[in-house]
């Protein structure tokens, strides 16, 4: 039983990571019908702007800092202008032909123009160890999972509580009755591709001292982000957060009881099972997008 719940704890903080990923599918699809298989790219970049702003003499915080800002620029508006609004016209397929290639030239640029070796990434919390019942946990493990639960919670309660969230949100179900409201439709549309950026630095922020920097680091990440996603339900925040922690936990105890080969398998089991018998997701529901 404690080695149960020692991969438990454990899978939770992996699945924490998951979630913050697969709240961008979700976030980015109900604002403007855009799915973005870079997503998992748009962790490891940042993890490589911070490598560099720290190999310049800057404190891992400042540096975090400067990747905030540079995440908006050019995974917020860079890639909202330069991608996504002149295909938007030609509906949703073309975006994701062009997500897909984005993928590859970012990983293959990373790899050709800094480096294909594994880059170290300094510790965000104390090398720590606390022991309860028997039970141990790292605090980097209780670090990620707290932060990771923060950020979702906070966003969600941006999205719910404030008039520029419940704009957003207007936007996303009806943006002809949020134009004639009177709402910013671009400029709702573009919040929600910063606020994704900002997320995908603070996962980096996370995700980058156990996994190091590496320019390959996304695709898995993105993968198992956009079946989370999926198995929580692509149109629910929420469903984002309960996708990512159950493909985090289930894989940690697959690895442990079955066999770590079948470890990256997991989240595909999951999502099939999920997708026979509600394919909504487990926390979607019915698409009633109106544009």
């Amino acid at each position: 039983m404690t080695d149960f719940l020692q991969l438990f704890f454990s899978g939770l903080a992996t699945g924490s990571i998951y979630a913050l990923a697969a709240l961008g599918f979700t976030l980015l699809w109900q604002a403007s019908g855009t799915i973005n298989f870079a997503q998992g790219e748009f962790v490891m970049l940042p993890a490589f702007m911070m490598v560099m702003l720290m190999g310049s003499g800057l404190s891992l915080y400042v540096a975090f800092a400067l990747t905030i800002v540079l995440s908006v620029l050019i995974l917020g508006w860079l890639f909202k202008r330069g991608l996504v609004d002149p295909l938007f016209k030609y509906g949703m397929m073309p975006i994701v032909v062009a997500t897909i290639g984005l993928s590859i030239a970012m990983r293959n640029g990373v790899r050709a123009g800094y480096s294909a070796e594994p880059q170290p990434f300094p510790q965000v919390f104390p090398d720590v160890i606390f022991d309860v019942m028997g039970v141990t946990f790292s605090a980097s493990d209780v670090g990620t999972f707290v932060l990771a639960m923060v950020l979702v919670l906070v966003t969600q309660s941006f999205l719910n509580k404030t008039v520029t969230g419940r704009a957003m949100q207007a936007v996303a179900q009806n943006t002809e009755s949020a134009s004639v409201l009177g709402i910013n439709v671009p400029r709702m549309i573009f919040y929600t591709f910063a606020i994704n950026a900002m997320l995908a630095a603070a996962a980096a922020l996370l995700v980058t001292p156990t996994y190091l920097a590496k320019f390959d680091m996304g695709e898995g990440l993105g993968n198992k982000a956009f079946f989370a996603a999926i198995i929580g339900g692509f149109n629910n925040s929420r469903g984002a957060l309960l996708g990512g922690l159950l493909v985090g936990v289930c894989e940690n105890l697959a690895a442990a009881y079955i066999s770590p080969a079948y470890k990256d398998a997991v989240a595909l089991v999951i999502f099939m099972v999920v997708i026979l018998f509600k394919p909504q997701g487990l926390l979607g529901k019915k698409e009633e997008r109106k544009v």
